[in-house]
């Protein structure tokens, strides 16, 4: 089966990789398969349902390196799930009676597409395997080849995500202007309130990274006699979704803290209690908003400041800060490390595309972390950050906090 067009788009929330991934495949099309068309269509899969596309010219594969070196995503994402057809009528994206998925099965058949590059997290890519699944079903001559961008690394069976390193290095970079606060007054509490809705991995590695920015200090050299000293700086507590913890045993040893150094740094992954903080919600007979895929609008709940009130008046502190680093770190263009993983998920996935392999591709760790197209019926989201990855316990034995019982799954 031969490929004359393909179509790409970006959806669900940015992550540091989009920009760089549409552009690292426009590359590759125009290295090893220059004839073949290629289209995106705008904002996610809303425009795929509703035809808005555009075409790459050869001006834009000519300029198409410059994407590398931007965040967001130039062709536009949406929150959009294919199956959750009365939302999609609500919001005027199909017509009531419509079978959404044979909507985008139409369009992509008059657009002329043999196969469609779906660049986005968990969720997109569940939402490219019933699309997958539809025209497979309906005899559709269509491939769907998905690239994994979130920066929770949550994606079921994907090693690492597209853009989640870079993510951790951005919210390390916000935290050191952050923690810088905490000589703005007295016993100052600081909660750094991090992505990760069911995994922790991002808030855990953006605590390994800023600590890294502070071992360079330490070789540096602090000045603690005038009260520039590594205790004032350093993250002093971690809660991620996957470990559960006594309150009062933590603001116990956070008191210690906060009586010694004189401020006390969190770093908190925001789906650390959330069950908890709905629970409270829905106790009070209030709604928790939702988007279209069920999941908790967090921003609408808050969790820093649910865990500041937990802890400010146990610890004593006499003033408290709640900053959230995710628009920060999820808007930033790739890193090294990531543009590298960019460019090998992006070649290969043409490569896929080009001899029609559907699948997600990643390096799946349940083929010993081989890079291939994982079978879109595998994918899935909410993959749990390990508490036992020997660089975690180490943090956490540095900073003294225990490791504490894992948590009950969301």
């Amino acid at each position: 089966m031969s490929v004359r067009t393909v179509a790409l788009l970006t959806a669900g929330g940015l992550a540091p990789c989009l920009s760089s991934a549409v552009g690292g495949l426009i590359e590759r099309y125009t290295e090893i398969a220059p004839d073949v068309e290629i289209l995106a269509y705008r904002d996610g899969y809303q425009g795929l349902l509703t035809g808005d596309s555009v075409r790459v010219t050869p001006e834009v594969r000519e300029s198409a390196h410059l994407l590398h070196q931007f965040g967001g995503s130039p062709i536009g994402n949406s929150r959009v799930k294919l199956t959750n057809v009365a939302d999609l009528v609500k919001r005027g994206l199909v017509a009531e009676g419509d079978d959404p998925l044979r909507v985008a099965a139409e369009q992509l058949t008059r657009d002329g597409v043999d196969v469609l590059h779906t660049i986005g997290g968990d969720d997109t890519n569940t939402t490219a395997a019933d699309l997958a699944a539809y025209l497979r079903r309906n005899d559709y001559d269509l491939t769907v080849v998905g690239l994994p961008k979130t920066i929770d690394n949550d994606i079921v069976p994907v090693r690492q995500s597209l853009g989640a390193w870079t993510a951790a290095e951005q919210s390390a970079l916000f935290a050191r202007n952050i923690v810088a606060e905490h000589g703005s007054n007295p016993r100052m509490l600081i909660v750094h309130e991090i992505m990760g809705r069911h995994c922790g991995w991002l808030a855990a590695a953006t605590a390994k990274y800023y600590r890294g920015w502070l071992d360079d200090r330490d070789n540096l050299g602090w000045n603690p006699g005038i009260g520039l000293d590594r205790m004032s700086w350093e993250v002093h507590g971690v809660y991620v979704p996957e470990l559960s913890f006594d309150v009062e045993a933590e603001a116990a040893r956070l008191r210690r803290t906060m009586d010694e150094v004189g401020c006390v740094n969190i770093f908190l992954s925001e789906g650390a209690g959330i069950d908890t903080i709905v629970g409270e919600i829905e106790g009070r007979g209030e709604t928790v908003a939702r988007d279209p895929f069920g999941h908790v609008k967090i921003d609408t709940i808050n969790p820093g400041s649910w865990f500041a009130g937990q802890f400010a008046e146990r610890i004593g502190a006499l003033k408290t800060m709640v900053q959230k680093s995710g628009y920060f770190s999820r808007s930033a263009a790739p890193n090294a490390d990531d543009l590298r993983l960019i460019k090998s998920c992006t070649d290969y996935a043409v490569e896929c595309a080009l001899r029609r392999e559907p699948g997600l591709i990643g390096h799946d760790e349940a083929a010993g972390g081989r890079l291939r197209a994982v079978e879109f019926e595998r994918v899935a989201g909410g993959k749990a950050f390990d508490v036992t990855t020997p660089w975690f316990v180490r943090m956490l034995e540095e900073i003294g906090q225990p490791l504490g019982e894992p948590a009950a799954a969301h």
